[in-house]
């Protein structure tokens, strides 16, 4: 199977940054996208960001500018840099990655534990 880990959360204030890093394990032929999602209380879980194996990189509006989605190829691992952090960031914050355990395998999705996000005014 395959194991994502998260790790960067923390408390921080308001216009403050964070950086996340995810790294996927275990039993990986290929990952098409690699992305973070968040889900804050009593909210339903939002696309942040996603990124292609090829570097093409989809934000959600209200983090555009703000947030900045990068991948390591070779290390299996994606980050997510988080600028001008607010206090609507608040959330657990879930690594995605979409991959294949073997070739002519299916894809199918893996999630992280998630990590959280606190951000105070």
């Amino acid at each position: 199977q395959v194991q994502l880990v998260e790790s960067g959360g923390d408390l921080v204030q308001a216009g403050g940054s964070l950086r996340l890093s995810c790294a996927a394990s275990g039993i990986i032929f290929s990952i098409n996208t690699m992305g973070w999602y968040r889900q804050a209380p009593g909210k339903q879980r939002e696309l942040v960001a996603a990124i292609t194996s090829g570097g093409s990189a989809t934000y959600a509006d209200s983090m555009k500018g703000r947030f900045t989605i990068s991948r390591d190829n070779a290390e299996n691992t994606v980050y997510l840099q988080m600028n001008s952090l607010k206090p609507e960031d608040t959330a657990v914050y879930y690594c995605n990655a979409r991959l294949k355990a073997s070739n002519g395998g299916r894809e199918y999705d893996a999630w992280g534990q998630g990590t959280q996000v606190t951000v105070s005014s």
